[in-house]
């Protein structure tokens, strides 16, 4: 059972988003009951109201059982980097990595919890392409999908299903192993996470998931997609 858990977002410019999220983790910690949470924000170097807004929330929902944290980055550092301060700062027994729009929605994490689906020392990796998924999303990105699977599978060896879904959870222990060794700050990141775990010899479990595109995503096709593959071919080089 997960007891005590610690949700870390990393955050770049999301002053649409994060009242949504607010209500979410208020609705989240009901749900939660007399567990204990931790909810850190990693501000990413933000230029817009989203330290305003964090900082609002923070001091007002602050209590016993949901501990609320701030970390602000001077620059925009990208998404590894943010989750890797976040990482470290942490202090729960179970880490949940996710995403400021809540594709995956919070209490997914209790559902796999209820259903007992967590199996002992494994990485869970919510994956949007097994059976029992239920996933809502835009043409262009399922093709993004599909390219980035089959970059993965024959220049890494990577064999998941998905492993490019941000909704992670993560013991303490080996989180913190994986992260303090972690490289890659930008998208490709996870590939890095695999790749670690794989070395540690950490069994790396998929979980199916509820999705749903939202709109106002930081990806850029054009921009991060040819620095993904860059980051790809780098991530093989450091491994050989």
């Amino acid at each position: 059972m997960i007891s005590n858990l610690s949700i870390i977002f990393p955050i770049f410019n999301e002053e649409k988003r994060l009242p949504n999220t607010f209500k979410e983790i208020i609705k989240f910690k009901k749900n939660f009951k007399k567990r204990k949470l931790e909810v850190i924000f990693v501000d990413d170097g933000s230029n817009d109201k989203s330290h305003q807004l964090i900082n609002n929330f923070t001091n007002q929902e602050n209590s016993k059982n949901l501990k609320l944290k701030k970390i602000i980055l001077n620059k925009n550092m990208g998404k590894g980097k943010a989750l890797k301060k976040g990482v470290k700062e942490s202090t729960m027994s179970w880490i949940l990595t996710t995403d400021v729009d809540l594709s995956v929605p919070l209490n997914q994490v209790l559902k796999w919890d209820k259903k007992q689906l967590i199996k002992n020392n494994s990485i869970v990796f919510g994956s949007r392409n097994l059976n029992k998924s239920v996933v809502i999303k835009k043409r262009y990105r399922f093709l993004l999908g599909k390219i980035l699977n089959l970059l993965t599978k024959y220049i890494l060896n990577i064999r998941l299903n998905d492993s490019q879904c941000g909704y992670k959870l993560y013991k303490k222990k080996p989180a913190k192993e994986i992260f303090s060794r972690m490289t890659n700050d930008g998208f490709a990141h996870d590939l890095e996470i695999v790749l670690i775990s794989k070395k540690q010899k950490l069994f790396i479990q998929e979980l199916p998931v509820k999705w749903t595109h939202k709109d106002g995503s930081k990806l850029s096709f054009f921009k991060d997609v040819p620095k993904m593959i860059i980051d790809i071919i780098f991530i093989r080089i450091r491994n050989l």
